[in-house]
C-alpha cells in the first residue's frame, strides 16, 4: 500500500511588492492554520516517509512545519521546482524516482496544480484545495508508478475551514 498526501501551502502573505511570487513568506495567520492541521494529522496515524516541495518560500516552509512536527528531517526534504513551474503532468515525474520503500509520499506544492493533480484521483472532485489543505489518498500497490492504475480510496480531505465547521467556531 502507498499513501500520497497532496498538501497546499500555509496562507502566504502579498505585503512584500519587491519580492518575486516565489519568494513570498508566509503569514503568522498561515503558520497557525498548518499548526492546526498538524493536530488534526496526527489523529489520523500520518506517517512521513518523504516530503517533496516546491521552492517556493511558501512552499518550502509549510514542508519545515509538517517535517517539525512529524520528526522528519528537514534537511531531507526533496525541493523540486517543477511543482511550482510546471502542470498538474508534471507531479508525475515525482513517482519515477522514489523508492519502492517509500510508502508514504507528501508533496507540498500551489494552486491550481495540486487541485488538479488531487482530482485525477478523487471521484468526489474539489474546486479547489484551500491553503493548508491536505488531500490523503490510499492506493493498492506497492509500486508508485502503477498508481494511475490500482484500486485507491481517499483517506480524507481536510482543511482549516473544515476544521473550523467539526468544531462548532464561527
Amino acid at each position: 500500500m502507498k499513501t500520497l498526501y497532496l498538501v497546499r501551502h500555509a496562507k502566504s502573505s502579498w505585503d512584500y511588492p519587491q519580492l518575486s511570487d516565489e519568494e513570498r513568506p508566509l503569514l503568522e495567520k498561515g503558520k497557525k492554520r498548518t499548526k492546526k492541521m498538524i493536530d488534526y494529522l496526527l489523529t489520523t496515524n500520518a506517517r512521513m516517509d518523504l516530503i517533496v516541495s516546491s521552492h517556493a518560500v511558501r512552499a518550502r516552509k509549510t514542508a519545515e512545519i509538517l517535517a517539525h512536527a512529524f520528526q522528519y528531517p528537514v534537511n531531507q526534504i526533496k525541493i523540486d521546482h517543477l511543482i511550482y513551474k510546471g502542470g498538474e503532468r508534471q507531479l508525475d515525474n515525482q513517482f519515477f524516482d522514489v523508492p519502492q520503500e517509500i510508502n508514504h509520499l507528501w508533496i507540498i506544492g500551489h494552486n491550481p496544480t495540486i487541485t488538479n493533480f488531487a482530482n485525477r484521483f478523487l471521484e468526489d472532485k474539489i474546486d479547489y484545495l484551500q491553503t493548508s489543505g491536505v488531500v490523503s489518498i490510499q492506493f493498492d500497490t506497492d509500486n508508485w508508478e502503477k498508481i494511475d492504475n490500482t484500486i485507491r480510496s481517499v483517506n480524507f480531505i481536510m482543511y482549516p475551514r473544515k476544521l473550523k465547521q467539526m468544531s462548532g467556531k464561527k
